[in-house]
């Protein structure tokens, strides 16, 4: 099967370069010039002169001339001469469409100089054979009768030199209907299709970047597939922007072996690409497949610099063959796998390389072997059908992926969900029992206050009564600091966190009353106090209960007749005073409970005490 493709290949690139030859070598053969109904002639014959080597000759030629075909690649010098006979002379401006000529040429008509092309004495230079050529003619330069257009050229070895069939006629339809149209073709069309490589080359590259698979072992592998067609239109972008460099940024001989192998890396990148898409990469036994593809490259690199410094074309146009064959072959193989195994992407890219393959061969048929000049080459435009499939794989792959994603996300949100609603009742659940410890250790605090407070205040009654030493009014007190304190805490369960303003104002409402009824004056000083935020449920009672014991320590054995609360706020730190004009005690046999209170919530505790002033003070913040 892959011995009949290759021969139908073949067939069909013999057809095609007959068809073109056929059509270059249309009209009568001992017909000088071919006149249109538009009034415009076709020059198809005249004379020439060459100069090759030191050696002039002169003699009669038939347009085209392919000057690598007529003297084997040697650079050399040309005029031609190619008349033309007119009934009248035009009253309209004329224009001459010349489709290819160079190198570098000027253009003469009747002995007048109408147009110059580069510099006739630089070899290797400047390359205007490249795209079409439109001169416009004064209508004063035509006469009735014998007319001569004269074409100088410099040609330079394997620049694809010489002269095509030449148009003259009026200028309107010679420009838009010639000139114009082949000027889209060759020049415009290079342009776009220099874009279009480079926007797709552009693609794949970043989709090579940026779509990373991690591999078991953790390794970040990327898609070779579009490495190589981001090679391959790299590539072919940088060849077919050739067509519109008149003046090659470098020298002539590395830039003709820099575009032969850009045409290399083009084809050989692109049967990479077709190497991956098949699935190649991952047979071991299939690796030896690169070399050739590599070997491509290297020969051309190699074939063209011989034939660029010896000036022998024969070495690249040999070369070209041999290329061709290894990338048949190739194809060939691909388009067989492809048969075994379709998909609707390998189709894609087979029928492409097919179609390559053969342009390929069409053009080496006519650009390299054939007489025919001022043809273009047919595989630039092959370039499109590899873009389009690239593009049609990556939307495919683009849908598939997207689809895919779309179910991994809806079975996501699904477990997301699910998780949720576990969070929500594990949530509920340790909402539940943080209520729970919640109450146990509001519990176990008043427990414990009643314990330590209440407990102690009522024991000491106890003892009191046992004892019978003591007087109702002691027994009385003792009772009455056990209820005070069981109020406060009460209060305390209310109370917010840091703030203590409300502290004070509670232990105000609580003990103003019982200390009228003993007959101290209460003086109130408290300033305007903000919220402590080291000051939690726990250190608010353990303040609570430093004040109190404070002020119960006042009640009991000061003797004072007036009690005074202070409170104020420097900055960060708040300062609370106790100040009675009691007896006074020994300042260092401070009871042991208020420094404890103070050292559990952070507070500096300092006490001065001398008859008629006793201050106790807290700072904290």
């Amino acid at each position: 099967m892959l011995a009949r493709l290759v021969s139908l290949l073949s067939l069909l690139s013999l057809w095609l370069a007959v068809l073109m030859a056929g059509a270059a070598g249309m009209g009568p053969a001992a017909a000088g010039t071919l006149q249109a109904a538009d009034g415009s002639i076709e020059l198809r014959r005249g004379t020439v002169t060459t100069s090759i080597d030191g050696i002039t000759r002169t003699g009669p030629v038939e347009l085209s001339y392919h000057w690598d075909r007529q003297h084997r690649g040697r650079p050399g010098l040309a005029s031609f001469d190619l008349p033309f006979t007119l009934a009248d002379a035009p009253e309209t401006p004329w224009g001459i469409f010349i489709p290819r000529v160079g190198n570098v040429f000027e253009v003469q008509l009747n002995g007048a100089l109408l147009q110059v092309y580069g510099d006739l004495g630089v070899g290797n230079d400047t390359d205007y054979a490249k795209a079409p050529i439109y001169v416009p003619v004064p209508g004063r330069l035509l006469k009735a009768g014998e007319n001569h257009l004269q074409i100088h050229l410099r040609a330079d070895s394997a620049r694809r030199a010489g002269l095509s069939r030449v148009v003259v006629g009026p200028a309107t339809p010679v420009r838009t209907e010639l000139f114009e149209s082949a000027y889209a073709w060759r020049f415009t069309g290079s342009v776009l299709l220099t874009a279009f490589s480079l926007i797709v080359g552009s693609i794949a590259l970043a989709l090579w970047l940026t779509q990373v698979d991690t591999g078991a072992v953790g390794r970040h592998r990327r898609d070779g597939i579009y490495f190589w067609a981001a090679l391959a239109e790299f590539c072919w972008a940088i060849r077919v922007a050739d067509g519109v460099i008149a003046e090659p940024p470098l020298p002539w001989v590395p830039w003709g072996v820099l575009m032969a192998a850009c045409y290399a890396g083009w084809a050989a990148s692109a049967m990479m690409f077709c190497y991956h898409l098949a699935g190649w990469a991952r047979n071991p036994r299939l690796q030896w497949l690169r070399w050739p593809l590599a070997a491509v490259v290297a020969g051309t690199v190699v074939a063209s610099t011989l034939a660029l410094q010896r000036e022998q074309p024969v070495w690249l146009t040999g070369w070209l063959a041999v290329e061709i064959v290894i990338i048949g072959v190739f194809v060939g193989g691909f388009v067989v796998a492809t048969v075994r195994h379709p998909s609707t992407e390998r189709m894609l890219v087979a029928i492409a390389a097919l179609v390559t393959v053969a342009f390929g061969m069409r053009d080496w048929l006519v650009i390299r072997l054939s007489d025919a000049y001022g043809e273009t080459t047919w595989v630039r435009y092959s370039s499109i059908f590899f873009g389009i499939a690239l593009l049609l794989i990556v939307l495919r792959r683009f849908h598939a992926v997207s689809t895919q994603a779309r179910g991994w996300v809806a079975a996501l949100a699904d477990r997301v969900a699910q998780r949720e609603r576990e969070l929500a009742l594990t949530y509920a659940e340790l909402e539940q029992v943080a209520r729970d410890q919640a109450r146990t250790h509001e519990r176990e605090r008043i427990l414990r206050d009643m314990h330590d407070g209440v407990g102690s205040h009522i024991s000491s009654a106890i003892r009191q009564l046992q004892s019978g030493q003591t007087s109702s009014e002691e027994l009385l007190r003792t009772l009455r600091d056990s209820l005070d304190q069981l109020k406060l805490s009460i209060d305390s369960i209310h109370l917010p966190p840091g703030d203590v303003g409300a502290l004070l104002a509670a232990l105000r409402y609580r003990l103003e009353p019982r200390l009228a009824a003993a007959g101290i004056e209460f003086e109130w000083a408290v300033d305007e106090v903000g919220p402590v935020q080291l000051l939690d449920a726990h250190a608010m009672r353990q303040l609570q209960f430093l004040l109190f014991e404070a002020i119960s320590n006042v009640l009991q054995h000061a003797q004072a007749s007036v009690l005074r609360i202070e409170a104020d706020m420097q900055g960060a730190t708040v300062r609370l005073r106790v100040v009675d004009n009691g007896r006074g005690f020994d300042a260092s046999q401070v009871p042991r409970a208020l420094w404890e209170r103070a050292g559990a919530i952070g507070a500096r505790l300092s006490v001065e005490s001398r008859p008629g002033c006793t201050v106790v003070q807290l700072a904290f913040g």
